[in-house]
């Protein structure tokens, strides 16, 4: 056990898919996975371990933003010997050619600063996905005639951003989407030698205004949770 997960050793996969709502952890355990066992429920953050076509997998919630998903990775790769790190969740397109429901695979993660900035101090390091876990999740997706973009994403440290200009010049530069976690995954695997990697569903358009309703959210979420455990077993 940790401070933060109530999981006994050897009750969590090598492999673990974060969303970041804890509720959706439930949802995807329940929907996709057989077998499923609780393995933590501190501070309301759930996390479950079960069976996917015969491969062990835990989906645990890792809360919102980098320093929350930070402490939840840290204590997984460190306290029980996760090597694979999957983000699945939504985000916010920044193209007009990226739609609603469309598939966004991070190829790498740009952001102001993570809590790994201490770290890296004067340096400005280039987190990025793991080769072979995004190279897997492309063809899974491409498989599945999924509408899917592979590319930068931008991680924000703020959910009501109020910087129109970053955004417009994040667009320009081509970054796909926006998010709040996966810089910071992509940080702390290449810190500890692990695979990560973050799959995501447009669930808003930040160009349009256009968004996925709220009681669709779910079912609008199950293709990418697919690509993210054929990226991690691939067949």
């Amino acid at each position: 056990m940790t401070h933060h997960i109530g999981a006994q050793k050897g009750d969590i996969a090598e492999t673990v898919l974060m969303p970041g709502d804890p509720l959706r952890a439930k949802w995807a355990a329940e929907t996709f996975l057989n077998d499923v066992k609780c393995i933590n429920e501190i501070r309301g953050m759930l996390g479950f371990t079960g069976m996917w076509k015969g491969n062990r997998v835990t989906i645990h919630g890792s809360g919102m933003g980098m320093p929350s998903l930070s402490i939840y990775a840290h204590e997984l790769i460190n306290e029980y010997d996760v090597q694979n790190l999957i983000r699945i969740g939504s985000t916010g397109s920044m193209q007009h050619h990226v739609g609603i429901r469309d598939v966004v695979i991070a190829m790498t993660a740009s952001s102001i600063s993570t809590p790994s900035a201490g770290v890296f101090k004067e340096v400005n390091f280039a987190p990025c996905a793991d080769y072979g876990l995004l190279s897997q999740a492309v063809t899974a997706a491409q498989a599945k005639g999924s509408n899917v973009h592979v590319g930068n994403i931008y991680s924000s440290d703020v959910f009501y951003d109020e910087r129109p200009d970053l955004n417009e010049m994040m667009t320009r530069h081509g970054v796909l989407a926006v998010e709040m976690e996966a810089a910071e995954l992509y940080n702390l695997a290449a810190r500890f030698g692990r695979k990560a990697l973050a799959v995501m569903t447009v669930s808003d358009h930040l160009l349009t205004g256009d968004a996925i309703p709220a009681d669709e959210r779910q079912s609008s979420f199950g293709e990418m949770v697919e690509i993210a455990l054929e990226a991690a077993f691939p067949n």
